[in-house]
């Protein structure tokens, strides 16, 4: 069987740990930061990581297959 391609946007948005979970970055911290409604809390929450929903978890594996 031929290789299979890594997704180059995936490769970059997931990591694999340890346990096999993957972990994402949070999303709606671009842009609008200030007045519309996102709060100090919410920008402070969206600073870390956190894990992909394991909904996710096999379209990410097809996505990075050597992983």
């Amino acid at each position: 069987m031929p290789k299979i391609k890594t997704h180059s946007g995936a490769k970059k948005r997931f990591s694999v740990t340890k346990n096999g979970k993957f972990k994402r970055g949070h999303v709606g911290k671009r842009h609008l930061l200030n007045g519309h409604g996102k709060t100090t809390k919410l920008k402070r929450a969206l600073r870390g990581t956190t894990y992909a929903d394991k909904t996710n978890v096999k379209a990410i594996k097809e996505l990075i297959p050597y992983k």
